[in-house]
C-alpha cells in the first residue's frame, strides 16, 4: 500500500483529541499510535486494528472512509448529532450508534458514540470525551485474552464486547444514581417543611432524565439480539456467554428505568393526595371556626333589634346575651374538638 503524505498529515489531525490506534496479532499488541493512513496496511497484514476518533468532521472521516471503504450514509450518521441508538448492517461491516450516560448532581448528560465493525477493524467515533477511552483499553487488557480459542477466531467481536460492556455498565450506573435521586425525593414527599415547588421541580427533572435514559437504553436489547444472531456470524460460541451477560444487563436497565418511572408517577400522585388531605384539614378547621364565630354574630344581631324584647335597654339583657354567646361558642368548640375538626 502506498501512503499519501498529505492524507497522512490530514489524518494525524483528526478530532479534538489525537486519534488513537492499536493493532493486535494472535491476541498480542503489535503496534500502537501509528498513523490513521496505515490502518489498511495493518489490516492487509492480517492484524486486527482499532481506531478512535474524537469529534471529527466530515472531511476528517473521509480519510478513514477511504481506508475501510465505508458507505457515505454510515459516515453521515457518525458525524450527525442526536442519532437514535441503533445497529445498521452494511455490506461487509456493521454500524452502531450508542449513548454513554452520565449523571452528576441530578443532571443527565448523554455522550454519543458511533462504532464501525468490520472483519478486522473496530472504529469508534466519539462526539466528545464522555466515553473514557483509557477505561476501555483497560478492559481489553484485563478482559478475555484475544489469543484464546474462540476469541482468536473473531478478535473484533471480543473488542466490541468490551466496548458494549463498558457502555451498558455506564447505563447501569446512571440508573442507580437516578434511583438514589428517587429515594431522596420519596423522603421529601412527606417533609411538610420542604417547599412544594422544589419537589415539583425535582420530580419533573427526574422524569425527564428517566425518559431520556430509557430512550437510549431500550434499543440496546434489539442491538444485542441482532449481534447474537447466528446468521450474522459475529459472535463465536465462546463469546456468546459474554454477550448474553451484556444482554441481561440491558434488560435490567430497561426494567429499572420503567420501574423508576412508575415510582415517580406514584410519588407525584401521593404528593397530590397529601396536598388534598391537607387542604381538607384546613377547610375543616376554617369551617369550624366560622361556625363558632357565627354564634356571637347571630346573638348580637338578635339583640341589636330596635324593638322591645326581654332585657331591652337593661343591664340584664347584656348579661344574658353574653352568657348565651359564651355557652354556645364553648359548646361548639368542644363538639368540634371531640370530632377532631379543630
Amino acid at each position: 500500500m502506498t501512503t499519501d503524505p498529505a492524507k497522512a498529515h490530514s489524518a494525524d489531525h483528526i478530532g479534538a483529541e489525537a486519534p488513537r490506534t492499536r493493532a493486535w496479532h494472535d491476541g498480542k499488541v503489535e503496534a500502537e499510535g501509528f498513523p490513521v493512513a496505515d490502518v489498511s496496511e495493518y489490516i492487509g497484514q492480517g492484524l486486527t486494528v482499532w481506531l478512535d476518533l474524537c469529534d471529527p468532521g466530515r472531511d476528517d472521516l473521509h480519510v478513514i472512509s477511504e481506508e475501510l471503504d465505508l458507505d457515505p450514509v454510515a459516515v453521515e450518521d457518525a458525524v450527525s448529532a442526536h442519532e437514535r441508538a441503533k445497529l445498521d448492517r452494511y455490506h461487509g461491516y456493521l454500524f452502531l450508534n450508542l449513548y454513554v450516560p452520565h449523571v452528576d448532581g441530578g443532571e443527565l448528560t448523554l455522550h454519543e458514540v458511533s462504532v464501525f465493525v468490520t472483519d478486522h477493524a473496530l472504529v469508534t467515533v466519539r462526539t466528545d470525551r464522555g466515553l473514557k477511552i483509557d477505561a476501555l483499553m483497560d478492559r481489553w487488557d484485563d478482559g478475555p485474552e484475544l489469543g484464546e480459542k474462540g476469541f482468536a477466531e473473531r478478535p473484533v467481536s471480543a473488542l466490541l464486547y468490551g466496548l458494549l460492556d463498558l457502555v451498558v455498565d455506564a447505563q447501569l450506573d446512571a440508573a442507580q444514581k437516578l434511583d438514589d435521586e428517587a429515594d431522596e425525593l420519596e423522603e421529601l414527599i412527606f417533609d411538610e417543611s420542604f417547599p412544594v415547588r422544589r419537589i415539583q421541580q425535582r420530580s419533573f427533572r427526574l422524569r425527564k432524565n428517566l425518559a431520556a435514559l430509557r430512550r437510549v437504553t431500550l434499543p440496546m436489547r434489539e442491538i444485542l439480539n441482532t449481534l447474537l444472531r447466528r446468521d450474522l456470524g459475529l459472535v463465536t460460541k465462546e463469546l456468546t456467554p459474554y454477550y448474553q451477560d451484556v444482554y441481561d444487563h440491558t434488560l435490567r436497565v430497561a426494567e429499572w428505568t420503567d420501574g423508576l418511572r412508575d415510582l415517580v408517577a406514584n410519588l407525584l400522585d401521593t404528593r397530590i393526595a397529601l396536598q388534598g388531605n391537607r387542604m381538607n384539614e384546613v377547610m375543616k378547621k376554617v369551617t369550624s371556626w366560622a361556625a363558632i364565630i357565627a354564634v356571637p354574630t347571630a346573638v348580637t344581631g338578635f339583640y341589636g333589634q330596635n324593638v322591645p324584647y326581654p332585657g331591652y335597654s337593661a343591664h340584664s339583657g347584656f348579661v344574658v346575651s353574653s352568657v348565651v354567646i359564651v355557652l354556645l361558642s364553648v359548646g361548639l368548640y368542644l363538639v368540634f374538638k371531640k370530632r377532631d375538626w379543630l
